[in-house]
């Protein structure tokens, strides 16, 4: 196997969503253009939020290798022409909001994007669950002429969610936010 040396290596290891994002900004602002970032998480979401903030930020996703439930993800910094504007997604929903709209008996599309353990443990009643790293794949699974509730945990997941669904067609979809990290709302366990 080919030895990937990276220019600085960002230490993740336990850390949940959005923190290897946050950690890897950081990072990637204190580099040159063209040097490489080792981002070290046992998060799987990783793989998702990583590859995700990447793409929309200009940044080369390069690769992952998995060691011993440690994701290894290989990023190489963009140089200022190949570098983009972090997009935030401009349709969200406060927790509240969504809350009083399910107290009102409205029949909403809830889609989760964590990983499936987390939803698992606990979710909004009817939500259903497609993590973001198989959203693309699984696309047509959902009507895009249908309103999309789009959840996660701390509004970062589903952040990019809400832009993939938005490039693709997708109309009416909307952020909820600061997500489950703060839903005071019923819970659903499996």
């Amino acid at each position: 196997m080919t030895i990937i040396h990276a220019n600085r290596t960002v230490p993740c290891e336990g850390l949940a969503c959005p923190l290897p994002v946050v950690r890897t900004k950081k990072a990637i602002d204190e580099m040159k253009a063209g040097e490489i970032v080792e981002v070290r998480a046992t998060d799987k979401g990783s793989v998702a939020d990583l590859k995700g903030w990447s793409d929309r930020t200009g940044h080369q996703y390069i690769g992952l290798r998995e060691e011993n439930g440690v994701y290894r993800h290989f990023i190489r910094k963009a140089d200022a022409s190949e570098a983009k504007p972090e997009q935030k997604y401009e349709h969200t929903i406060g927790n509240g909001d969504l809350e009083a709209k399910l107290a009102a008996g409205e029949k909403l599309s809830i889609l989760d994007v964590r990983e499936p353990a987390e939803f698992a443990f606990g979710h909004i009643p009817g939500a259903f669950s497609i993590p973001l790293g198989d959203l693309e794949g699984r696309l047509t699974a959902l009507n895009p002429e249908e309103s999309l509730y789009v959840i996660c945990r701390t509004g970062t997941r589903s952040d990019l969610a809400c832009l993939l669904l938005a490039e693709r067609g997708f109309t009416k979809v909307y952020n909820i936010t600061p997500g489950m990290s703060q839903w005071n709302g019923p819970i659903q366990q499996e």
